[in-house]
């Protein structure tokens, strides 16, 4: 069964910290494009592409920047940044289904375990000895908390989330289905054509409203600990490697990878199936786009990328067989140069 929220204009307006023109009691129950919404739906208008659809809306309110107020035939919720007020209504339209709040009889505590006031743990959920899991929290299905981890107050484990021993995780944080926090990093000490296994004796620290999504992993430190600053945020299946530092509020899309010791700034933007190699600074402010290889450090904010976008099969071919070529264009180039360059001195 659907659960249907309504929220008085005035309301939303009160809870998003937006300026109301139009009737407080107006009743919103949904949000929709501004294309496609209906009488009691609220839209958003924040792209200009977009526009056009405001003056033949049907929604019932629209959130927009105030110099489209003129332009907007219904009631409208001002705010100068439209995108991040639809950002927060659609928390509060939002249905989580927690199930009921305590302990299922199928989970399995410690009792030396901490849970603090109203958590909910679901169902084959493993607490280990030690751990302490914050006021509010809800692990959902299939969830493990190893020894001695925490859990900071109001996060919110999808089923299947795994958090290894000793890993601290800060609060209001999401961890999605399938998330592991705190497996051992990839270190092995070559000897005599084997190798021997380093153990990972550091942890993984998350702060304060980092979301993690599904099945990405991030890896413990080797001796000091792996950090996640606050606010960040990281899309699916990224790997995460040990030692790394992510500074607040950086975004991360899918596939991305990062690998052990590198240092990532504050504010910076990465792009799906970015690889950053090991070991290297990237300052705060930087945004990479889609499948950029890192192999040195960024020391200056901006946009960078690299790779070549996608062409035909055969004029890829062509360009990757001049590519090889490369090198003795170069040199022949040298050559002529420094030929041209003693003609003149004979002259």
């Amino acid at each position: 069964m659907k659960v249907v929220k309504r929220f008085s204009l005035g309301e939303l307006a009160t809870r998003i910290g937006a300026t109301l023109e139009g009737d407080p009691d107006v009743v919103i129950e949904g949000l929709s494009t501004i294309d496609e919404a209906g009488p009691a739906q609220l839209a958003f208008l924040a792209n200009p592409a977009y526009a056009k659809f405001l003056p033949t809306t049907r929604a019932s309110a629209v959130i927009l920047h105030p110099s489209m107020k003129a332009q907007c035939p219904v009631s409208a919720l001002l705010m100068p940044n439209p995108y991040a007020g639809y950002a927060l209504v659609t928390q509060l339209f939002a249905v989580r289904l927690e199930g009921d709040r305590g302990i299922h009889p199928s989970a399995v505590v410690h009792p030396s375990a901490q849970l603090g006031k109203n958590v909910t743990v679901g169902a084959n959920v493993v607490i280990e000895a030690g751990a302490s899991i914050g006021a509010g929290s809800y692990l959902g299905p299939g969830c493990y908390v190893g020894g001695h981890t925490i859990l900071g107050e109001a996060a919110y484990l999808y089923p299947n989330v795994t958090l290894y021993e000793g890993v601290s995780i800060g609060a209001r944080v999401i961890l999605h289905a399938g998330s592991v926090i705190g497996a051992d990093g990839f270190g092995f000490a070559p000897d005599k054509g084997r190798f021997i296994k380093i153990a990972q004796l550091g942890g993984v620290v998350l702060g304060d409203d980092v979301e993690v999504g599904a099945n990405t992993t991030i890896d413990r430190g080797a001796l000091g600990d792996t950090v996640i600053e606050d606010g960040v945020k990281l899309d699916n299946q990224i790997q995460i490697a040990h030692n790394v530092h992510i500074g607040a509020h950086t975004v991360i899309a899918a596939c991305a990878g990062i690998s052990g010791s590198s240092r990532v700034g504050k504010h910076c933007m990465i792009g799906g199936g970015v690889g950053i190699a090991g070991h290297l600074t990237l300052c705060d402010g930087v945004h990479l786009t889609g499948m950029t290889l890192v192999t040195h450090d960024i020391k200056e904010p901006g946009v960078y990328s690299s790779g070549t976008a996608i062409e035909p099969n055969k004029s890829w071919r062509r360009n990757v067989a001049r590519f090889r070529q490369l090198d003795q264009w170069v040199q022949r180039i040298r050559e002529l140069e420094l030929k041209g360059a003693q003609e003149l001195k004979k002259e």
